[in-house]
Formats: structure tokens, sequence, C-alpha cells
């Protein structure tokens, strides 16, 4: 921030404590010319009566010499809007619906993908975290997208969640895998040339009848497809490495361009696609859960996530000196 010359404003997370203690012992640790760019803070996802803070706020206003731009109570429909980060995503159970798994892999990628099926009212959308099983009873397993496949294949099987895909899988689950999780459902992942880590090549899951090849050559585009058993259209992107073929790309998850696009094994129940953000297109998401069974609400997600925007903004205005927070900006 020193070399950019940005004005800093630190948001401190009350609802974790001991928010007094961060903040001032920010101002105790920090580099002085860091410090330098410190222009206040703000404090954030109160709950309960914002002045009960006041003696705590003025305290860090007295230790740090920091300007305070307000208390931020918390925003009740912040779990309507995209994950920060893959931990979001797991925060609101739905016990009794339908239940959809996804592995919280060691190098996670593109977790918003998830975020509109986290909004149907239909689905129980479950992290499963490090050291856990994945449930039985999920109607699907969802292995998302990895910044390094073959890090995350050894992370999933140090896991024993191989072990338990397999058995999903014999029991008549579904899964899906998207980018880096769909290389993985193939039988091997090649990287010749050592382009995500040491060269060599690791086992697949052996769920799709495919194999991948790293390749220097990144594909980052956005795409309009169509998926195949629904003909539903998907409004998407694509940023990966690796060339994926096979015989199962015979049947193709979606169609791009009239070029066939991911996988399905020969029963049908495993799937594999390169493309994310798939399902924030609502008629897809609405077919594709369907298609398991799986009731879905007639909501747009695209204005669902705006609105929800929209509340948030207002909910600023009312609590924070938005206007000294832009006098900031230069």
């Amino acid at each position: 921030c020193a070399q950019a010359d940005v004005p800093v404003v630190l948001v401190g997370d009350i609802d974790r404590g001991g928010v007094i203690a961060q903040l001032v012992g920010i101002k105790t640790v920090i580099d002085p010319d860091d410090a330098a760019m410190i222009q206040g803070f703000v404090i954030n996802k109160f709950r309960g009566d914002p002045t009960l803070f006041d003696d705590g706020y003025r305290l860090i206003e007295e230790r740090t010499a920091w300007r305070g731009f307000g208390v931020l109570p918390w925003f009740v429909r912040a779990g309507e809007l995209p994950a920060e980060d893959a931990l979001g995503l797991g925060e609101a159970r739905k016990p009794g619906q339908c239940k959809i798994a996804f592995l919280a892999l060691s190098r996670i990628a593109n977790f918003d993908d998830l975020d509109p099926l986290k909004l149907e009212p239909g689905v129980d959308l479950v992290m499963v975290r490090p050291g856990e099983a994945i449930p039985g009873d999920a109607k699907l397993v969802i292995l998302p997208g990895s910044k390094s496949t073959r890090g995350d294949l050894a992370f999933l099987r140090a896991q024993g969640w191989d072990i338990d895909l397999l058995a999903h899988h014999r029991r008549g689950g579904h899964v899906l895998g998207l980018c880096g999780g769909y290389q993985m459902l193939g039988h091997s992942v090649a990287d010749p040339d050592g382009i995500e880590g040491p060269a060599g090549e690791t086992r697949g899951l052996g769920l799709l009848d495919v194999a991948t090849t790293m390749t220097e050559q990144k594909t980052l585009t956005r795409s309009c497809a169509v998926h195949a058993a629904t003909s539903q259209p998907i409004s998407a992107y694509e940023i990966h490495i690796g060339r994926t073929d096979g015989p199962d790309r015979a049947r193709p998850f979606a169609s791009l361009d009239g070029t066939a696009e991911g996988a399905v094994s020969a029963d049908g129940r495993v799937h594999g696609s390169y493309l994310h953000g798939l399902f924030a297109s609502d008629e897809f998401r609405k077919a594709f859960l369907a298609q398991l069974d799986i009731p879905a609400a007639d909501q747009t997600y695209g204005a669902r996530v705006e609105s929800a925007l929209d509340a948030l903004a207002g909910h600023i205005e009312t609590h924070l000196d938005v206007e000294g927070l832009l006098a900031l900006a230069r």
C-alpha cells in the first residue's frame, strides 16, 4: 500500500472476538511506513445494539490515534452474496433437505461455482472438511476446481475420500467434477513438463474414461454452452490448463459452439466439465437438479444477488461514515 500510495482502513471482525486487541495490537507492531498509510478503522459484524460498544470504540481511537468510521451491525442477508472464501459455503445448513456434498480441497479454486446451490431452499449444501467422511446420504458429490490437480488428488486420497467416492457411486450416487475436479475423475493426470509442480503422472479416480495431460497453453474465455442432457443454456467461463480426452468424451456434458465439452460416464451418473459459474444459469440449474429429483425454487440468482448488494449498500450508508471514507480516496 505504501508503494501504491493507497490509504488503508482496517476492518475488525468483532464476531470473532478480541477486536480491541487486534486493532490496538496492529498499531503497536506494524512497520512505521505501513502504519502511516492507515487512516482509520471499521468494526464489522456487531450483533445487538451498537451503542454497547461505545466505550471499546473510543478506547481503540485513543490507543491508535486512528479515526473510527463506524460500527457495522450484522448483515442478515450476507449469506445470499457470493462467498468470499470456501468456508462461507458451509455455514448455512438445511437439515431435512436433499444433500449435496462438496470436497474442501486444500487448493480449492472457483468455489463461488457453488453459491447458487447454497441459495436453493431444497438443497442442503454440505462442505466435507479434511478428516471428515463424505455423507452416505448425499445425492450428489461435487469435486470443485483446484489450483493444483495432482496435489489435490494426493490430498483427496490422504483423507480417504477416494474410497468414499467409489462407495457413493456404487450406491447409485451422482458425481460432478468441475475443471480440476473433472481432471481428477479420469484415469490419470500427466504433467510431463512440470507445469503445476514436479513433472510426473498421477493416477486418477477412474470414474470417467478419460485422461488429462497438462499443457502450457491456458484457456481463459467466457462461454455460452448448451447442456447436453437437458438442452438448457449455460452462461459460464473457462480458466484452466490441460487437455482431457478419452471414450467418455463421446458423451459430452455440454455443447460449446457446436463442439463437445466435458464428459459423462456410461451409466450417466458421473459428469465432468471445464465450465465455471454454470449454476448461475437459472434454467440449467433447475433442470440439472430435477435430474436428481431435487426441487428447485423459481428464482433468478443474479437478481437475488443484486437485491442483496443493494440492501448491503443501504446498510453501510446507514451505519458507517461513507462520506468520510470516500474523502480518503485519492
